[in-house]
């Protein structure tokens, strides 16, 4: 749940990026820290676990403009996906405004995807959270690998198995190259945002 700083009139808001191991969830937030660099407000800040190249956490403050005359900052977390993380992965997902799935687009990961994306749903109803209230949106990441010849799953195949009940914005991307991974922060953050502006209005007229 964002946070309001009356006293500095700041709103504060939490974006996740989920997904399951080696996805491409710490290169979105690298390729953000280095090409968004008049939007980024401090430094990216990273703790390793075992094992695992995606990070326990990356912090990530945004000015995003106002919302009832306060600005706004996001902070960017990414969750680790091996398996044997799942508490941690909860414990990140407490207070979080919006969500990007990281999907990983070659085809043996595809039961890795759905599993993730399950442990997802799982960790949000423990916390109160339902999946289809929540800000999110998915990304099909590794677009890139398919000029390598790396067989990929089509898009539209992604699509419906991950997305078909939930039907959320989606993004063909590559967070190495860095294509669609500004678009994919965009759609999660007028989500988020939209969201936010909601929430507020309901808090100011009750």
């Amino acid at each position: 749940m964002a946070v309001l700083n009356a006293k500095n009139r700041e709103i504060q808001c939490k974006i996740v990026y989920y997904g399951p191991g080696r996805s491409g969830k710490t290169t979105n937030l690298e390729f953000i820290h280095k090409n968004y660099t008049k939007q980024v407000a401090g430094k990216m800040i990273s703790i390793d676990t075992h094992g695992d190249r995606t990070l326990f956490f990356d912090f990530l403050p945004l000015g995003l403009g106002k919302i009832k005359g306060c600005d706004i900052k996001a902070q960017l977390y990414t969750v680790p996906g091996q398996v044997q993380y799942r508490s941690t992965r909860e414990l990140v997902l407490k207070g979080v405004d919006g969500i990007v799935f990281v999907a990983d687009s070659l085809k043996v990961r595809r039961e890795k995807n759905m599993l993730s994306l399950k442990d997802m749903h799982e960790n949000l109803k423990k916390i109160g959270i339902d999946i289809r209230k929540i800000p999110l949106v998915f990304q099909y990441n590794k677009r890139d690998l398919e000029k390598q010849g790396f067989p990929l799953m089509p898009f539209e195949k992604m699509d419906h198995e991950l997305n078909r009940q939930l039907r959320v914005p989606s993004f063909n991307a590559s967070a190495l190259t860095g294509e669609s991974v500004g678009k994919t922060l965009s759609g999660i953050m007028k989500l988020t945002l939209q969201n936010l502006q909601k929430e507020f209005q309901w808090a100011q007229n009750r």
